[in-house]
């Protein structure tokens, strides 16, 4: 990355675009020129559905940004999460008998788990390839084993890929705004960059992003994603059920959510001594008895289906759910009380949330992919890389900048 020229990222959103422009100032620290929040049109769940709308609201995003920084970006950077995303894991093996591991035998087997995917599903492009373990006459390695006298090498990878057809209408958008997309990264991987510490993602740690309307999980251990998977249902869908189960309006129904403990427990915000709603939610209906019970299986059923989505993903994937690893809430989760205790109980493992300055929540993704531009990642196979400092870099990273 070049120093001296400002870089664009415009995170896709199903309510906003929101679009970061920074550069890195003399102290080698990210220094943010220019934000901007524009209402999404056009696109649903990351999808193109309209071009013409879509390309109208990125437009602005982008000008509005530009504006600002005073400047005019050429390429920018693209912050997504597709319902359409595959998580794909990779463990290829080589004989070495005896001799020392080189770096093309690391790029052999890289090329060869390449090979595999593209021919197993033609109609997928690649968004990321992790590295998350070498595993050396069985034992693990976390960083590469170059020059290591070894009989057999294993190496194990994750790809995260996406339709082709998905990446062509995405980038048909930007192009009738006249400007190159530079890179696609992952939602799910660049906010656990950033609202995620070291010891979480080299401990391992499982990152779920609850937003209106999908639901995002990432497993990250090594320094690396080893599993994600997003959903299409979201926390508007508990609004949407109350409003529909109990003819309520949306503002009502909105309301109600608001004021939920989500332990079940404390229910005098919501509930008279007889355990029906308060007069005071019903703003635009009439009034009539609403039960606790209907109301907390509502939601509870909802947020049952969300999480056991999740679960199941993960046991498939081969997740031990008696490993002890911590869950991180973030997005909407950030409103509702008391919402890790029901994830904690639900999963049976530590769940926290992340309380996050106004900035931070609005660009979270943003300010962790533009970490991930200033000095790379570790384990990414397809990494955009700073220019400078590559003595820095891992083997891993440098050799398949291009591939």
């Amino acid at each position: 990355m070049n120093d001296d020229n400002p870089i664009g990222i415009i995170e896709l959103g199903n309510k906003n675009f929101t679009c970061l422009i920074f550069k890195t100032n003399k102290d080698k620290k990210i220094e943010v020129l220019s934000t901007s929040i524009t209402a999404s049109d056009g696109i649903y769940n990351d999808v193109v559905l309209n071009l013409k709308k879509a390309s109208n609201a990125i437009r602005l995003a982008i000008s509005t940004a530009e504006k600002k920084a005073k400047i005019t970006l050429k390429k920018i950077n693209v912050v997504f999460e597709q319902t359409d995303f595959l998580c794909t894991r990779f463990s290829k093996h080589k004989k070495i008998d005896g001799s020392k591991i080189h770096r093309n035998d690391i790029e052999f087997l890289l090329k060869e788990a390449k090979k595999q995917l593209i021919h197993n599903d033609k109609n997928q492009s690649i968004i990321h390839i992790f590295n998350h373990n070498y595993v050396v006459d069985g034992k693990i390695f976390i960083e590469e084993p170059i020059n290591v006298f070894a009989d057999n090498l294993t190496h194990e990878m994750t790809f995260v890929t996406t339709p082709k057809n998905n990446l062509k209408n995405i980038n048909q958008v930007f192009f009738d705004c006249d400007i190159e997309i530079e890179k696609f990264f992952s939602r799910t991987f660049t906010l656990a960059v950033n609202l995620l510490t070291h010891n979480n993602l080299q401990a391992g740690c499982i990152l779920i992003n609850l937003e209106s309307m999908r639901t995002s999980l990432g497993f990250f251990k090594n320094l690396a994603l080893i599993h994600t998977t997003s959903i299409p249902i979201g926390t508007d869908y508990f609004i949407r059920d109350i409003s529909q189960v109990c003819s309520l309006t949306q503002k009502e129904s909105q309301l109600i959510i608001k004021n939920i403990d989500f332990s079940f427990k404390n229910t005098t915000n919501l509930f008279d001594k007889d355990n029906y709603l308060k007069d005071d939610f019903f703003i635009d209906s009439n009034i009539r008895k609403i039960s606790k019970d209907l109301i907390f299986d509502i939601v509870k059923e909802r947020l049952d289906e969300i999480f056991e989505l999740l679960k199941k993903s993960l046991k498939t994937s081969g997740f031990n759910l008696n490993s002890g690893i911590n869950i991180v809430l973030n997005g909407e989760t950030s409103n509702f009380l008391n919402i890790q205790l029901y994830c904690e109980n639900f999963f049976g493992l530590n769940v926290t949330t992340k309380d996050l300055p106004e900035i931070d929540k609005n660009f979270a993704a943003c300010l962790g992919c533009a970490k991930i531009i200033k000095d790379g990642w570790e384990t990414e196979a397809i990494p955009v890389i700073k220019e400078k400092n590559l003595e820095k870099m891992g083997f891993f990273k440098r050799i398949f900048t291009n591939f």
